[in-house]
Formats: C-alpha cells, structure tokens, sequence
C-alpha cells in the first residue's frame, strides 16, 4: 500500500443527537446497542456513512433506522476525530443535533438498537464510544442557539402562558439559581414577538394565567430587517 493510499483507509459515520422536550423536562433519545462493539450500552443512535451517500442523507437514514424518526430536522455541528475514538479502526464521525416536541413522534428501534428510550439530560451516565462528549458539546450548541433564536415556541402549545415559557428557557440553560421571573417577563415581552390573546387558562387549580403565542411572521419580518433575537 502506498502512502497516498493509506489515507483513504478512514471510514465515516453519522450520530444524531436529539432532544426532546416533554413540557417540563430537556431529554435525550438513546439506543441499547444490541451489537459489539459495545453491545448493551447506551448510545447516540449512529451508525457507518454508506460509500454511495452524503453526510445528510446518511443522517436520515441512520435516524430513521435505529428509532423510526423520519422527518426530523437535523443540523450538522461538528465532527470528531480522536485517533482512538472507535476499536475497530480510526473513524471520524459527524455530530448533528435537533431539538423536538416528545409528544409528535413515536420511538420504535429496529436494526442494532435493542431498544430506544428518552432520558433526562441531567441523568446521562457514561455511554458507548466518545458520545458523552458528542453529547456535551451538541447541548452547549443548543444553549447558544436558544438565546439567539426562537426555537423552542416549536415545542410549546399554540397558546402559552409565560411560566411555562421560562419552564422550557430554565430546561435548556440550566442555570444553577434558575431565571428570575421578573427579569425574563421583561425580557421576553420587551422582544414585542408574543402576541396577548386576551384570554386565559380554563379548568386549572390555581389562578389562571394569561395566554400568549408565537408571532412568528412578525419574527421573520424583523430578521429580513435586521432584527436580532437574544434572550
């Protein structure tokens, strides 16, 4: 074998990191590996990239083998290359990331996934390969992304009240003394991006609070104009 030659000896693979959020908690879809290397450990669903295909066909696919998701956005983040990272021989992945609402899609695992759960973030013990540390970094990129970008409106209901709005900011960012109310009422309303329905909860115990939504094509609106959104 040439030296030229031994530089393609490097394969490829895709692994998905997908939120999803429940109305109260930020969790994490994984797999069972059913097969070695690492069978029985908890993984990012993942899997080699096909000589024939590109990275975002390979995504999909490998998304919708292992747990039955299709249709789910994904967004490339960054790749990891770490000599040793896999036992079979050197393989650079590529990490993609996305965040969902739980309750629009249903999980069923197929091909080496022995089984495919939602797990709380803040649980996530040790996993198989380096996807802890894929994990990691994707959730930092997801806690930029929030506060420069409205998108976690996506994962509430058309109408919603403004504590269940900074339940899903406090989910994400995860600060230690959590958001103060006041400050984030402010902040968020100030953005002139919510629209006060005049209505508010109906059958709850408590006093009812007001509900909001979403205007989103004020939101692109402004981004065409220069806007810039930040929380």
């Amino acid at each position: 074998m040439s030296e030229v030659e031994s530089f393609f000896k490097s394969a490829f693979s895709v692994d998905n990191v997908i939120f999803g959020f429940d109305g109260g908690d930020l969790k994490i879809l994984l797999i069972q590996r059913g097969a070695a290397p690492y069978k029985g450990k908890w993984a990012l669903p993942g899997d080699l990239v096909y000589p024939n295909e590109d990275l975002d066909t390979a995504a999909e696919r490998v998304l919708e083998q292992l747990t039955g998701l299709r249709d789910v956005y994904l967004e490339q983040v960054r790749a990891f290359g770490a000599v040793d990272r896999h036992p079979l021989g050197r393989v650079i992945t590529i990490a993609y990331f996305s965040l969902i609402k739980i309750s629009d899609y249903t999980v069923t695992p197929a091909s080496f996934a022995q089984s495919a759960m939602w797990h709380s973030v803040n649980k996530v013990g040790d996993l198989a390969f380096d996807h802890k540390e894929i994990l990691d970094s994707c959730l930092k990129r997801l806690k930029r992304k929030v506060r420069m970008a409205p998108i976690g409106f996506e994962l509430l209901p058309p109408k919603f009240t403004l504590t269940e709005l900074q339940q899903l900011y406090e989910s994400i960012l995860a600060p230690p003394k959590g958001i103060d109310k006041r400050n984030f009422r402010k902040k968020i309303l100030s953005t002139n991006l919510l629209n006060d329905l005049n209505q508010v909860q109906e059958g709850v115990s408590h006093r009812p609070a007001k509900l909001y939504e979403f205007d989103k094509d004020k939101y692109e609106q402004l981004v065409a104009e220069g806007y810039s959104f930040d929380i």
